[in-house]
This record gives C-alpha cells, sequence and structure tokens, in this order.
C-alpha cells in the first residue's frame, strides 16, 4: 500500500539512496521535480551509469496520510 507523506524541507531531501542496479549509494538525486502531489526524483549511479526514477507522494494536508493508487 502506498501512503501520502508530508512534504519535507531541503534539508529531508533523501541522500544515500542505494542504485537498484549495482546496490552503491547515490549521494544525491541529480533532477528534482515538484509536482501538485508527488516529487520526482532522477538518480544516476556513478559507478555503473544506471539511471531510476522514484517518486514521493504527499499529502495536501501535511499531518494526516492517506492511501493513493500506485
Amino acid at each position: 500500500m502506498t501512503r501520502a507523506m508530508t512534504r519535507p524541507g531541503l534539508r529531508d531531501m533523501p541522500k544515500q539512496n542505494p542504485c537498484a542496479q549495482c546496490g552503491q549509494p547515490i549521494a544525491l538525486p541529480e533532477w528534482i521535480e515538484e509536482q501538485e502531489d508527488r516529487t520526482v526524483y532522477l538518480w544516476r549511479c556513478h559507478a555503473c551509469d544506471y539511471h531510476f526514477e522514484a517518486s514521493a507522494f504527499f499529502d495536501d494536508e501535511g499531518s494526516q496520510s492517506r492511501p493513493l493508487a500506485a
């Protein structure tokens, strides 16, 4: 089940995300796109050059989570 999250501040940005291909940690996302209800992160692994996206879905109310469709 996917749950909405409260929107994080800049210091809460994801760091050290493991590469989906080789598992090496990636320090920071290469690109971030903020949309109305989500933030999309583009990750690029410098070890194996694999690229992948991850999305974080946010609740507009900020404090209560609601299920979202995957």
